[in-house]
């Protein structure tokens, strides 16, 4: 079928309008018409080549909100006018433990990316979600709460789980003290869930102007890091902590935050690996852990804990010729806190 989108035709060109084909509908895919698409950092590395070697042309796009328009023969997940939601990824090999166990993200042959990945056949270039139709096999898509905003809802698909996955695995709730660095798309992601959840939040930002909104999304805490001594007196007194930063830090600084038998969980992708003094996770049996996504049943519940709790992401509605410029703001830390693209406007 022939969809429109927007595309990145070789590395760092800015995206253009672009007519592609997806494939015909198959006995267990679902046809969706696109809703919103969130514009994740990861695009722009990837349109940019800043990761190494990327297929092109790519559209880009991992955070998938739209209405089911058609289903396979065989799909029994799905109807006609559902809300559906496609994330990071849209298939694995299906049989690894990892996969039987509900982890897809880790699957040892490794997942297939939503775009800049080739499919399971090893010849077709998977194209993302800048685009106003998508197919999807039943088993990789996601529901999404009636009661939800789907323009808000967008975000979830990536930054929404890459937060919630492990305030839930390191099981921050009542009594727990859980640190944010960053409020970004992540972060404030973070912020967001962590309350919910009855965590007592933290923030740790470079920026005294994000302190009402952080306020305001439930933190409970907010601490600018500009000077390294306001963490002085935090010393020893955290559960978890989430890293969302990307840019390079002093990752012992907030190590030093950490309690006994406490994590520090990496989130972001530094350009640099860090240094980290092995005294300071010895001290208190601390933890320095990383988490990717979540699995297929954890996005859906994430999703149901959103609607029940009203959670969405804060965000700024585009359209597609605006997309260039919202890379560049993103790059700039000028948006609060996702770029949303109107797939009415491909």
């Amino acid at each position: 079928m022939k969809v429109r989108g927007y595309a990145a035709l070789k590395a760092k060109a800015p995206l253009t309008s672009w007519e592609f084909e997806r494939r015909e509908l198959g006995a267990h895919d679902v046809a969706l018409d696109i809703s919103y698409a969130g514009i994740c950092h990861s695009d722009i590395h990837q349109a940019r080549e800043e990761w190494g070697p990327a297929i092109f042309p790519m559209v880009p796009g991992h955070e998938i909100a739209g209405v089911v328009t058609s289903v396979g023969a065989k799909v029994s997940k799905f109807k006609v006018g559902d809300k559906i939601g496609v994330g990071v990824f849209v298939d694995s090999c299906r049989n690894c433990q990892a996969c039987k166990d509900g982890l897809q993200q880790y699957c040892v042959e490794g997942m297939t990316g939503t775009y800049n990945q080739l499919e399971r056949d090893g010849k077709t270039p998977a194209m993302g979600g800048y685009s106003n139709v998508f197919v999807i096999n039943e088993d990789y898509a996601v529901t999404i709460p009636n009661n939800l905003p789907m323009e808000g809802v967008a975000p979830l698909l990536c930054a929404g789980i890459t937060l919630y996955s492990p305030l839930k695995n390191w099981k921050a709730g009542p009594g727990k003290k859980v640190g944010v660095m960053g409020l970004g798309g992540l972060g404030h992601m973070g912020v967001k869930f962590a309350h919910a959840l009855g965590a007592e939040v933290t923030v740790f930002s470079h920026s005294e102007s994000k302190r009402a909104d952080a306020l305001a999304m439930g933190t409970d805490h907010f601490v600018v890091t500009k000077d390294p001594a306001n963490l002085t007196p935090l010393k020893s007194s955290f559960d978890l902590i989430l890293n969302t930063v990307s840019a390079e830090l002093d990752i012992n600084l907030y190590l030093d935050l950490i309690k006994l038998d406490g994590t520090l969980v990496v989130i972001g992708l530094p350009g640099k690996p860090y240094a980290v003094e092995a005294g300071g996770l010895l001290a208190k049996r601390r933890s320095l852990a990383g988490s990717m996504i979540g699995g297929i049943p954890q996005l859906q519940e994430m999703l149901n804990f959103c609607g029940e709790k009203n959670i969405v992401s804060d965000v700024e509605v585009i359209k597609a010729d605006y997309i260039n410029k919202a890379y560049d703001r993103t790059v700039a830390s000028d948006v609060k806190y996702r770029f949303v693209i109107d797939a009415s406007t491909f």
